[in-house]
């Protein structure tokens, strides 16, 4: 089965950082850009941050300033530093790969809590 596979979420106080993982399923070559997605109880999925092939960066702006996304090609994994948590940060974080030829492939995402 062709799935991103997430890691590093877990519980937090306010204020503090977490760095989460996603493995890419597919070749580097064939992924048109990575993201990560968040979905908070009772709540609809939500775009959090966006890494294209090329290197751009774009964020929700709920996060700017305290996330940031990056990549290391070697390994073929995407990173999400998240400094400075709020609680409304809390949710399931989902890492989403966007194929070349248009098709996505999601984790089975990871929980981030952040405590008051």
């Amino acid at each position: 089965q062709v799935q991103p596979v997430e890691s590093g979420g877990g519980l937090v106080q306010a204020g503090g950082s977490l760095r989460l993982s996603c493995a890419a399923s597919g070749s580097i070559f064939s992924i048109n850009a990575m993201g990560w997605y968040r979905q908070a109880p009772g709540k609809l999925r939500e775009f959090v941050a966006r890494i294209t092939k090329g290197g751009s960066t774009n964020y929700a702006d709920s996060v700017k300033g305290r996330f940031t996304i990056s990549r290391d090609n070697a390994k073929n994994t995407v990173y999400l530093q998240m400094n400075s948590l709020k609680p409304e940060d809390t949710a399931v974080y989902y890492c989403n790969e966007n194929m070349n030829w248009g098709v996505d492939y999601w984790g089975q995402g990871t929980q981030v809590t952040v405590s008051s």
